[in-house]
């Protein structure tokens, strides 16, 4: 549990300062850190695993985020998806300099299982927001 607790602490204090300054309302880091915790738990790190995956990820993650803002210019989705594979490619093998080829895969797949959730849970809320609404007016 401690273990748990220190690879968390780590990974947030080197994340969240940078997440801070680019997001004013904070959303964007809580989620962040809720995705940090989840691959955490997910990946069952050994604490060397952990300094050796964490800073590799921020880049990784520094570097989706800046496709992804950039793409918000010009929502070609399929140029889009075209450039995250490709960041996706060649940050697999710094993942695996760190990881195990087997950790690596359950990352992949821990962080689509991760987008999706977020994704359904978005959904969920904007459907009651707009029952909200549809009742308000009804009254």
């Amino acid at each position: 549990m401690k273990q748990l607790f220190f690879i968390l602490a780590l990974s947030l204090s080197c994340f969240l300062p940078a997440t801070a300054q680019d997001d004013p309302k904070g959303e964007g880091g809580r989620v962040e850190a809720l995705k940090i915790a989840y691959l955490t738990r997910k990946l069952n790190l050994s604490t060397e695993e952990a300094q050796r995956f964490w800073p590799i990820y921020n880049k990784y993650s520094d570097e989706i985020r800046k496709v992804q803002l950039d793409m918000r210019k010009n929502p070609d989705e399929i140029e889009r998806e075209e450039k995250i594979l490709n960041i996706r490619k060649r940050f697999n093998s710094e993942f695996t300099k760190a990881l195990a080829a087997d950790k690596v895969n359950a990352f992949f797949r821990a962080e689509k299982e991760f987008h999706g959730m977020v994704q359904k849970e978005m959904m969920e809320r904007r459907q009651q927001r707009m029952e909200n609404r549809n009742r308000i007016r009804q009254k």
